[in-house]
């Protein structure tokens, strides 16, 4: 947003927190810095879909919004003052009493869902936050969104990020996902630049949306005192950017200060925002930090035409699923760091051998021209020794490189020198575009001064801005302030004299080069000696911090692949084992996931643990016991049981050797048929009682007592670690039903190539997840298009706006079956398929009986015969089950 406010709030406001044009003194600057201090995080009110209640630490009420009214049956003024069990249900205190637990640090939020305020009053969801010494409750109607079916789609949401290609395709389907789980019209993938303005590098939108993608947005649209709480708060929402705020009473407290919002999540917003909002044509939003290594990397930025209440359960599953993208964002950044690194590393040390051997330093670092270029991805490399210069690549000739060596040594002295910019510093350069218009100067002596430099060329094209960033702003109608900007159409700006800046990794690299040349040319001499031995320290302080980032990679690949053992022959070989163990992992949240968030097989949760650290000896270790599935609320509890029992002995028990064992039993005991677990480790290293227990052995020994009500018994015995375990019967299905991981062996003969370019096809599926499944396994196909509805109506639009060419229908649609869509394609002649996670069970009416019903998860070559029996011109599509 652009726009300014004062440093600190006046005694007086108007009536949405904003200045009256009276209290605004005469000689009050407006420009684009006021955006940067005004406060909003002290604008004492809250939006209106919820309300807030401030408590001190002996649960006194000291601050109430104006609404409480309307949500616990009293007015404000009654409130204030009184105790909090006076106000809020006995039930309701303890849960908050609880959750107060759970918080850590100044930036910590806790949700309550569904909890009973008063009697007679519907539940509501709440989160209690500090606010200095404060407790600040806030609460909002409870939506029966089903947290385990949010959790659910969100961990499936992660499998699917995980098993993305590269940093483009995890940025489109990160903005796909969000979509669908949120329902909003839009959601951009927001990148920041280093000078603050910002990227709009992936989206996702429903039609009518107009497309922000490839778009920039200036630094000012979004001020730094926002940056800082996106930073503390990783999800703000905006239900109605039209509603009026509600005031927090009293505004200030007996010192005069306000309270401070900062991590409340029904802030009330920025007038100058709503006004920024407005002019973009938005009622509701939502956004989403991106916080890599600490620093606020972009923003998953959700827009809505209308305004949209978001329940708080689907808010806290947004959140999680942006703090797991920000993990994969740095991780991929941390990987193509780590693979620049060990490229420089070898560059370096064979540069410091050759030059620490020779006599001639000029002539050594010039036999490593060529090197040099494909690690800094640089277009030309000169180096000036002695009055003499030698030059490779996109160079400037040996006079006007002379004389680039006398700017430097006026302008860079001793320190690195880099700029993207050359001609803007050195007129000169001007003569040297389009060729060169960027360079990175290391100084490799004292007096006189010599220098390598590298050069890139420039880099010309056209930035294209939602709206003008430089667009003349006037006072807008709340007083002397700047108003947003209206215009949000493209706008470009051609881009030249321009190089692609240098990255902190190649200034690391350029400055551990320029300590490696001076310790060897300033080798001689006690005076020179001491500027060796700093020069060492910068060089040993460089290889520790690269080793430091070699090591954290190193590190928690191993924490994923457990068991490593030597033997790979090529980097490709382990890349292989190490997805496959990486999978492994996964499978155990699958299961639950397969089927609907049904019960799931206890021992397919063990051998999934088991595949995950013995992908190559699951024989060490022996499971025996019945076929039992566990409801899904246990199964999430016990897999993070088992894989704590699995890492341990995998690092330090029976499986940290080669000869050590491991024996998982189960059975049914007493009348209820409560489930019993015995884990026993045998043949493994000494077993000693712990000095302290970890995380680890903390989830092992409270999580079945505190969560399921049972019981954990684990003796650390010498000669290996027991554990038995009691999960109570109503967390077990005894039955031996069909095990959820079984599918029918695929068909395995080669597909014909396929032709359907100009094909579109439609799919009818209720789980958003699949639906993109599909999508995707449509377009491999060969389809130009494919489109996703969850519902019969959704359909019948979809149908009558656009015929498709194909479609595939999921049978069961929640309520609804998709029969009717069925009857309609084929009075229009188009081809379609059923799709089913009922096997066997699937009932297809007699009108439909001889389609092909295809089983859950979708077969990509079952689907190719389907495909090649319709363009080989069949009167009814082959069932590709029928072998």
């Amino acid at each position: 947003m652009t726009g300014t406010r004062r440093d600190r709030p006046p005694p007086g406001k108007g009536e949405r927190g904003q200045e009256t044009e009276a209290e605004v003194p005469e000689t009050f600057q407006v420009d684009l810095t006021n955006c940067d201090r005004e406060p909003i995080h002290l604008l004492g009110a809250i939006q209106p879909f919820g309300f807030l209640l401030a408590v001190s630490p002996d649960w006194v009420v000291q601050r109430v919004s104006a609404n409480c009214e309307d949500w616990l049956g009293r007015p404000a003024e009654q409130l204030l003052g009184r105790p909090a069990n006076e106000v809020l249900s006995g039930e309701a205190i303890h849960a908050l009493r609880n959750r107060l637990q759970y918080l850590r640090g100044a930036n910590a939020v806790e949700p309550l869902f569904n909890v009973g305020i008063a009697a007679g009053r519907p539940p509501l969801d709440l989160s209690v936050h500090l606010s200095g010494g404060t407790i600040v409750i806030e609460g909002e109607p409870a939506h029966d969104t089903g947290l385990a079916s949010a959790s659910g789609s969100v961990r499936a949401m992660i499998g699917r990020l995980q098993a993305t290609n590269g940093l483009d395709q995890l940025l489109r389907d990160a903005a796909r996902l969000l979509q669908a789980l949120t329902g909003y019209d839009r959601v951009m993938v927001y990148r920041f630049d280093d000078n603050g303005s910002g990227k709009v590098v992936a989206e996702s939108l429903r039609g009518g949306m107009p497309s922000f993608l490839g778009q920039h947005f200036p630094a000012a649209d979004i001020p730094q005192q926002a940056r800082r709480l996106y930073l503390r708060n990783w999800l703000r929402l905006i239900a109605d950017a039209a509603a009026e705020p509600v005031p927090v009473v009293p505004a200030r407290d007996a010192q005069g200060a306000p309270l401070d919002l900062s991590m409340s999540g029904l802030r009330s917003v920025s007038p100058i925002h709503l006004e920024y909002l407005s002019n973009m044509g938005v009622r509701g939003s939502m956004s989403v930090s991106v916080i890599v290594g600490g620093r606020l990397w972009g923003l998953l930025a959700c827009h809505h035409r209308e305004p949209l209440i978001l329940p708080l359960e689907t808010r806290t599953a947004a959140e999680l699923f942006g703090q797991v993208f920000s993990l994969l964002v740095e991780s991929g950044e941390r990987k193509e760091e780590v693979a620049y690194d060990e490229r420089a590393r070898s560059l370096h040390l064979r540069l410091m051998g050759s030059l620490a051997s020779a006599a001639t330093t000029a002539q050594n670092i010039a036999a490593y021209l060529d090197e040099m270029q494909q690690v800094l991805a640089c277009h030309g490399v000169g180096i000036w020794a002695e009055g003499e210069a030698t030059l490779k690549g996109v160079t400037p000739t040996p006079e006007q490189f002379e004389a680039l060596a006398d700017f430097l040594t006026r302008t860079a002295g001793s320190e690195l020198y880099a700029t993207d910019r050359l001609s803007e510093v050195y007129p000169e350069a001007e003569s040297l575009l389009p060729e060169i218009a960027g360079l990175l100067a290391v100084p490799i002596s004292r007096a006189p001064r010599d220098y390598l430099v590298l050069f890139r060329r420039e880099v010309a094209g056209e930035v294209t801005w939602a709206g003008d960033p430089a667009k003349a702003v006037t006072p807008g109608p709340s007083g002397p302030r700047l108003t947003p900007r209206r215009s949000f159409e493209l706008w470009q700006e051609v881009v030249r004299g321009q190089s692609e800046p240098w990255s902190s990794a190649d200034r690391h690299f350029a400055e551990a080069l320029r300590v490696t040349i001076l310790e060897v040319m300033l080798s001689l001499g006690e005076v020179v000696s001491r500027d060796r031995e700093q020069a060492r320290q910068k060089q040993d302080l460089l290889i520790a911090e690269l080793n430091h980032r070699v090591r954290n990679i190193l590190a928690l690949m191993r924490a994923i692949v457990g068991q490593s053992r030597p033997g790979f022959d090529n980097v490709d070989e382990f890349a292989e084992v190490l997805g496959d163990r990486i999978q492994a992992l996964a499978r155990a949240h699958d299961q639950i996931t397969r089927d609907n968030w049904g019960p799931a097989s206890f021992r397919g949760l063990v051998e999934a643990e088991v595949a995950a650290y013995l992908l190559r000896q699951p024989e060490r270790v022996q499971l025996q016991g019945p076929e039992l599935l566990i409801r899904p609320q246990a199964f999430s509890t016990l897999a993070l049981v088992f894989h704590e029992l699995m890492t341990n002995a995998g690092k330090y028990g029976a499986l940290s050797n080669g000869e050590g064992s491991v024996a998982v039993a189960w059975r049914l005991e007493g009348e209820e048929g409560d489930m019993v677990v015995e884990w026993s480790e045998s043949h493994g290293p000494p077993v000693t009682l712990p000095d302290h227990r970890g995380f680890g052995s903390t989830i092992i020994e409270r999580s079945v007592p505190y969560d399921l009500h049972g019981r954990a018994e684990i003796e650390f015995r010498p000669e290996g670690l027991r554990a038995n375990f009691m999960v109570p019967a109503q967390h077990v299905v005894p039955a031996p039903l069909e095990d959820p991981m079984a599918r029918e062996e695929a068909w395995s003969g080669t597909p014909a190539p396929y032709r359907r370019s100009a094909g579109h096809a439609l799919i009818v599926e209720d789980n958003m997840i699949l639906a993109i499944e599909t999508e995707d396994l449509l377009r491999e196909t060969g389809f130009s298009t494919a489109e996703s509805v969850p519902s019969v109506s959704a359909a019948y639009d979809r149908i009558g706006i656009e015929k498709p060419d194909f479609a595939v229908l999921d049978v069961n649609l929640g309520q609804e079956t998709s029969f009717a869509v069925a009857d309609r394609l084929a009075e229009l002649g188009i081809p379609f398929v059923f799709a089913t996670g009922y096997g066997d069970q699937a009932v297809l009416p007699a009108a439909h009986k001889h389609r092909p019903l295809l089983a859950k998860p979708l077969d990509g070559q079952l689907l190719r015969r389907v495909l090649d029996g319709l363009e080989a011109g069949a009167a009814d599509l082959p069932n590709p089950e029928a072998r």
